[in-house]
C-alpha cells in the first residue's frame, strides 16, 4: 500500500497495520518519533553547520532516511534484510532522491566501523546495545537511539534488562523514567570506551519506546564527565521513599529511613544527569511545521520537556491520592500548591497525571491535602 508522511510518498507492504508496535517495515505509530527526528535534525544542523551525512542504520522501508534526504541530508540507508533493501531502494527512487540517498545491503556494524558519519540513527527492533559500540566508534556529532524493549529497560523483565544494559533496573511506579535512565547509563558507558562523552539534548519515553539524541564530544575528559553523571537509586516499596547518590559503587540502604521497612530496592548504575537541553528542545519545537502529521502532539511534548525537572524519578498524582484515600484535583492546582509550599514541581511528559518534584511523599501530602478534601 502507499502512504504519505512528512511530504514523502512510500510504498509499504499491505499487511502492515496500525496498532502493531513491532511492525518491521512501516509502523504508523512511530510517526511522532520520525517527525521529531526531522525537527531535531533541523535544529541540530543550525547548531553544527558542518553536519551533513546521516546514517539510517536499520532502514526497513526507508522512511526515516528518505525523509532526511528530502530535508537536505546526505543519507545512507542500511539493512541486512534483502527485502528491506529492495523496498528502501524503490522508495528512494520514487521520491527522486538517488543523488542524495544510497541504500546498503550489509551488516550495519560493519558499515559503521568502515565509514564515518556525522549523524547515526539506531532504530532497531528491541535493544540498541549490540550496535552502540560501532556507532560511538565512528560518529562525529550526534547519535540518535530508539529502544523498544521497554520491559527489560524498566525492570519488568529483570534478567533481560541486566543482560542487555549491564545494570540493575527496577520495576517501580516511575518505570518510564527508570527506562530512560538505564538506557542513557548504558549508552554513556559504551561511548566512554572510545573516549567519547555524551550529552542528551532531547529524550522522551512515548508509547512503548524510549528515544534519545546524544551530542558527542570526542575527548577523554568529556567521557569521564559523562561517567560522573552515573549513580544509584534506592526506593522503598512500602512508603515510596526514594533517594539517589552518584558513583559507580552502590551503597544501598538496608532499611528505609522514613518508614523503617526493609523492602528497599536498589537500581543502577543509572544516568542521574539532565536528559535534555531545554533551549535545544525549544528550537526543535520551532522546527515542527503544521504539515507534519503529529505536529500538535509533538509540540505539546516539547513544551512539557522544556520545563520538566531533572529529578531521576517522578510521581503519579492519581496513585498518590488513591493511596491517601483522597480525591485528586486539577494538576495545575496540585502543582501550584507544591510551589507555594516552597518546593520545585513540574509536569512530567510520561502521562497527564505524572509530575516531578524535590519534595518527599510526606511533603507532597502536607502541601496539597487541604485542597484534596
Amino acid at each position: 500500500m502507499r502512504v504519505t508522511e512528512g511530504g514523502v510518498e512510500l510504498e509499504v507492504p499491505g499487511e502492515q497495520t496500525e496498532g502493531v508496535e513491532e511492525s518491521v517495515f512501516y509502523n504508523p505509530r512511530q510517526e511522532l518519533n520520525r517527525d521529531l527526528t526531522i525537527a531535531t535534525l533541523r535544529a541540530f544542523r543550525d547548531r553544527e553547520l558542518r553536519a551533513e551525512s546521516y546514517l539510517d542504520a536499520m532502514t526497513a522501508s526507508g522512511i526515516r532516511g528518505v525523509r532526511a534526504a528530502a530535508d537536505g541530508w546526505d543519507v545512507t540507508c542500511c539493512d541486512v534484510d534483502e527485502e528491506a533493501v529492495e523496498l528502501a531502494s524503490e522508495n528512494v527512487a520514487r521520491n527522486g532522491l538517488r543523488e542524495t540517498a544510497s541504500v546498503e545491503h550489509r551488516n550495519v556494524n560493519g558499515l559503521m566501523h568502515d565509514e564515518v558519519f556525522d549523524v547515526i540513527d539506531l532504530d532497531p527492533y528491541g535493544t540498541p546495545m549490540p550496535f552502540a559500540d560501532a556507532a560511538f566508534a565512528n560518529c562525529r556529532d550526534l547519535v540518535c537511539v530508539t529502544a523498544t524493549d521497554t520491559a527489560p529497560l524498566c525492570g519488568a523483565h529483570f534478567n533481560s534488562g541486566v543482560r542487555s544494559y549491564s545494570a540493575v533496573p527496577r520495576n517501580t511506579d516511575y518505570h518510564p523514567e527508570m527506562g530512560v535512565r538505564i538506557l542513557l547509563s548504558a549508552l554513556a558507558r559504551s561511548a566512554a570506551r572510545f573516549d567519547v562523552g555524551v550529552e542528551p539534548i532531547l529524550t522522551h519515553a512515548t508509547s512503548h519506546y524510549v528515544r534519545t539524541y546524544l551530542e558527542l564530544d570526542h575527548r577523554a575528559t568529556s567521557a569521564d564527565a559523562a561517567i560522573d553523571e552515573l549513580g544509584h537509586l534506592y526506593h522503598c516499596e512500602d512508603c515510596l521513599y526514594r533517594e539517589h547518590d552518584p558513583g559507580l559503587i552502590a551503597d544501598p540502604i538496608e532499611t528505609c529511613p522514613h518508614c523503617g521497612g526493609d523492602r528497599v530496592l536498589a537500581a543502577g548504575p543509572i544516568w542521574l544527569g539532565p536528559v535534555h537541553d531545554p533551549a535545544f528542545v525549544e528550537r526543535v519545537r520551532g522546527e515542527l511545521p503544521d504539515a507534519f502529521g503529529t505536529a500538535e502532539k509533538a509540540r505539546e511534548l516539547c513544551e512539557t520537556l522544556e520545563t520538566e525537572l531533572d529529578t531521576p524519578t517522578h510521581y503519579d498524582q492519581h496513585k498518590l491520592c488513591r493511596n491517601w484515600g483522597l480525591p485528586a484535583n486539577a494538576m495545575d492546582e496540585f502543582l501550584a500548591d507544591l510551589r507555594e509550599a516552597g518546593h520545585a514541581a513540574s509536569r512530567a511528559h510520561y502521562g497527564g497525571t505524572t509530575f516531578k518534584t524535590n519534595a518527599s511523599v510526606d511533603e507532597i501530602r502536607a502541601a496539597t491535602e487541604d485542597n484534596l478534601d
